[in-house]
Parts: C-alpha cells; sequence; structure tokens
C-alpha cells in the first residue's frame, strides 16, 4: 500500500490551486519522500474558510486492534472511520507522485524497486482525499516519543486504476 509520496510543488503553486486562505506551515520546503509519521501539508476546512497546515502521515487505529498509525483508509464503511466521514473532517493532501513497491524482487539488486506514479512525466500538483484528526496520544519513536496532541491525516483509497494495478493490486489513492 502507498507508503510513500512526494510533494514538490511550491508553496504559492498550493494556494492558488486549491484557493487556499490561510497558511500555517511556514516555510515549506520540497518533499521529495514523505513517509507514515512524517509532517506535511494538508489543506483543511475551517469557519474562516481553507487553509493549509502541517499534519502528521497517520490515523488513530481501530482501538481494538491497536498497531500503527493508519495512513491509507480503504474500508470507509468500518464504524471506525463514520465519525470522520463528516465534512469537518476531510481534507486535501497536495502531493506530485506515490510511489509503490514493484511486486517482483529486481534480480540485480534483490529488492523490490520502487515505482512512482504521477499525472505526467512534469509530475504536476494534485491531491489526494483524505481525512484528518487531532490525535493527543505519543507519536514519532519508541526512542524519541513527541507528546500530543498532534494533527494527523490519511488518505482515502479506491480499486486501482489500470496503470496502478498492475504493480498493486489492492488499492490506490
Amino acid at each position: 500500500m502507498c507508503n510513500l509520496y512526494s510533494i514538490t510543488t511550491n508553496q504559492a503553486a498550493i494556494i492558488a490551486l486549491f484557493r487556499v486562505m490561510n497558511r500555517y506551515v511556514g516555510n515549506l520546503a520540497p518533499m521529495p519522500g514523505v513517509f507514515p509519521d512524517y509532517p506535511a501539508p494538508v489543506i483543511r476546512n475551517t469557519a474562516d474558510g481553507s487553509e493549509l497546515a502541517m499534519m502528521r502521515w497517520g490515523m488513530p487505529p481501530p482501538p481494538r486492534n491497536g498497531g500503527p498509525p493508519v495512513t491509507n483508509i480503504r474500508n470507509t464503511s468500518s464504524p471506525h472511520w463514520r465519525g470522520w466521514l463528516k465534512p469537518e473532517s476531510r481534507c486535501l493532501v497536495p502531493a506530485n507522485s506515490f510511489a509503490e513497491y514493484a511486486p517482483e524482487t529486481n534480480p540485480e539488486t534483490k529488492k523490490k524497486d520502487v515505482v512512482w506514479f504521477a499525472l505526467n512525466d512534469d509530475r504536476p500538483l494534485f491531491a489526494f482525499g483524505g481525512l484528518w484528526t487531532e490525535f493527543k496520544g505519543e507519536r514519532g519513536t519508541k526512542s524519541k516519543p513527541i507528546p500530543g496532541p498532534h494533527l494527523v491525516y490519511g488518505f482515502l483509497t479506491t480499486a486501482p486504476n489500470a496503470i496502478v494495478e498492475p504493480i498493486h493490486q489492492k488499492a490506490m489513492p
């Protein structure tokens, strides 16, 4: 499942394309690799209009399952996601591309290659649909936990299209 994407477009382009009213991200440097639990820019609606904010990638997992934060939300019919499907918890996650691991190991490197997907070779700006919330627990690594609260997000996934399916059969953002 997609646990790597990039956002290399500058802040001005994000603000212009998505008509962001407020921005609280500081100097947004290009992010060629966004991994789970990394902070990244997210656009959410507020009472004052759309807002660009930094959030950590990964929603709280279902309490009875535990485990790591959920980066990709596939089963929106699950009761766990019901409270976050409301408009106030929806967001857009700006991106230029996302990656999946190739299904087969590369015989030369003995590792699975990373395959990048974008709208075209110029990697223009687009967005994933997502959900966000405030998480009050710790995030980060076990050796360096970061106490909350944290703004966190995950993106919604769907069945893969004909381009992604040969690489990843389960889902895509």
